[in-house]
């Protein structure tokens, strides 16, 4: 099984909520460990954004690359 299968499968019937804390918390604590399985999240929503959403989240990386 690869990454993106592990990572869908791990939490494909949890909750919203369960999802945004679990990616809170790897923010939070910036555990390397978790930055592939937010790295799965990423391009899941990618692969599911039009061009106006994809702008939108171009146009929010780019502003906080300081």
């Amino acid at each position: 099984m690869n990454i993106k299968d592990y990572i869908v499968q791990n939490f494909k019937n949890d909750t919203e909520e369960t999802i945004k804390n679990a990616i809170e918390e790897s923010v939070k604590e910036y555990n390397e460990d978790s930055l592939p399985g937010l790295g799965i999240f990423f391009m899941l929503v990618w692969e599911n954004s039009d061009d106006n959403e994809k702008n939108t989240i171009l146009e929010k990386i780019k502003s906080n690359l300081k």
